[in-house]
């Protein structure tokens, strides 16, 4: 997997685990599954709203 630096210096792999969609109840089991998988970069931000140019 390949990471990307961050700018404080910091390296997280480029593909990461989504879990905004997920049902809370279902979000435990899928991350631990994710892990399991080999994920280790978890994007639990809201989302943003597009912004037009």
């Amino acid at each position: 997997m390949q990471n990307i630096t961050l700018n404080n210096g910091i390296e997280i792999p480029i593909l990461g685990f989504g879990v905004y969609q997920i049902a809370p109840k279902d979000t435990k089991s899928a991350v631990l599954n994710a892990i399991k998988a080999g994920y280790r970069h978890f994007d639990t931000a809201k989302p943003m709203p597009m912004k037009r140019k």
